[in-house]
């Protein structure tokens, strides 16, 4: 016989009191923050870390570079020391993930955004620099594409044939395809399908069409990445991009602005569509894969997990994410003042976001 709804909530509500009780009693056991999640929001929440530790005397918290989709199915695995207390994250949460931590009883989760950063199309400063648009990416990069034979209704779609980028566009480098990449768990890897593949689909009158004949045929499309040895997919860690870059003048590379930033005198960034990657361009929205970036917090491990609520402080503070912090120097591109007092706000509240 199911249950009333009344007897479910008083489940649910006994079940996270006895998780809550069981991470009091158990919180000996952990004495620092446990923070997982993207490579891309490492380095920031690494250099908040060192920081707090130095000025608390605290133990700096334990940080893992899972990735973000990673993190955050660790984040929404349940309540206690045994689960994270934060998750980084390169990309707002998913409604799915969402609803995975609400089933887990996680039920409050409080959103901070830290800042933006960029996606950099990078290679060596020893390699000829691109110019690229989002049409050129995808013609690149996905598995499928509308037939080059084809035009000008390029109506067919074919698997990929392009092995040279000064076939998809004269101007482009006349060397091979070549692209190393984030793994389909980076959030890297999930705003490079929303902001370039996603785009470039909508200009391609065959796919376009596909969106209301077949929706499921239309997002394979424009998903799938291409699968014999053009694109090469890295492991979490945006560094071991950079180094394969660095090493191999034919490779390009798909990264956070922050890490094209720290190697600039070793790489150089593509422009897309007529913009260069800067700071500024990435503050002002002009460069056209921008993204916001983020860590989620656990309201329910705050004043259980020695040092959690400190932390937040610290990230939040202007002396880390403001117009002139220590993170604006690690490559954070900072939120305006006005949405910055807002994040602040939220942040120092415990203000959970509001679920749908």
């Amino acid at each position: 016989m199911s249950q009333s709804p009344i007897a479910t909530v008083l489940t649910t509500t006994l079940a996270t009191t006895l998780l809550l009780a069981s991470t009091a009693a158990a919180s000996a056991e952990r004495d620092r923050p446990y923070i997982v999640g993207s490579s891309t929001v490492y380095p920031f929440a690494t250099a908040v870390a060192k920081r707090f530790a130095e000025t608390t005397g605290r133990p700096a918290p334990q940080l893992d570079s899972t990735g973000s989709g990673g993190g955050l199915a660790q984040f929404c695995a349940g309540i206690g020391v045994a689960h994270p207390d934060i998750a980084n994250s390169s990309r707002p949460i998913k409604p799915a993930e969402i609803a995975a931590c609400i089933a887990n009883g996680v039920e409050e989760i409080v959103e901070v955004q830290i800042g933006f950063d960029g996606i950099a199309i990078s290679n060596s400063r020893q390699a000829p620099a691109f110019a690229l648009t989002v049409a050129d990416l995808f013609l690149g990069l996905a598995r499928e594409v509308p037939d080059p034979a084809s035009e000008p209704d390029r109506a067919a779609l074919v698997p990929n044939p392009y092995q040279r980028w000064q076939a998809i566009n004269p101007a482009l480098p006349d060397q091979p395809i070549q692209v190393i990449g984030p793994p389909p768990t980076s959030g890297t890897r999930d705003s490079f399908e929303e902001l370039v593949m996603d785009v470039a689909c909508a200009q391609f009158p065959a796919i376009a069409a596909l969106q209301e004949a077949d929706p499921a045929r239309y997002r394979a499309v424009c998903r799938a990445p291409r699968e014999d040895g053009a694109f090469i997919e890295a492991g979490e860690y945006d560094n071991l991009i950079v180094q394969r870059l660095i090493a191999d003048a034919a490779l390009v590379g798909i990264f956070g602005f922050s890490f094209l930033d720290a190697h600039a005198d070793q790489l150089q960034g593509a422009s897309i569509d007529g913009v260069a990657p800067s700071a500024d361009s990435i503050a002002s929205g002009d460069y056209p894969i921008a993204r916001p970036l983020f860590f989620y917090l656990k309201k329910a491990h705050v004043g259980v997990i020695p040092g959690l609520e400190e932390y937040v402080a610290e990230f939040t503070s202007d002396a880390a994410f403001g117009a002139d912090g220590y993170l604006i120097e690690t490559g954070l591109i900072p939120l305006p003042a006005a949405l910055r007092e807002q994040v602040r706000a939220r942040a120092a509240n415990l203000e959970p976001m509001a679920i749908q």
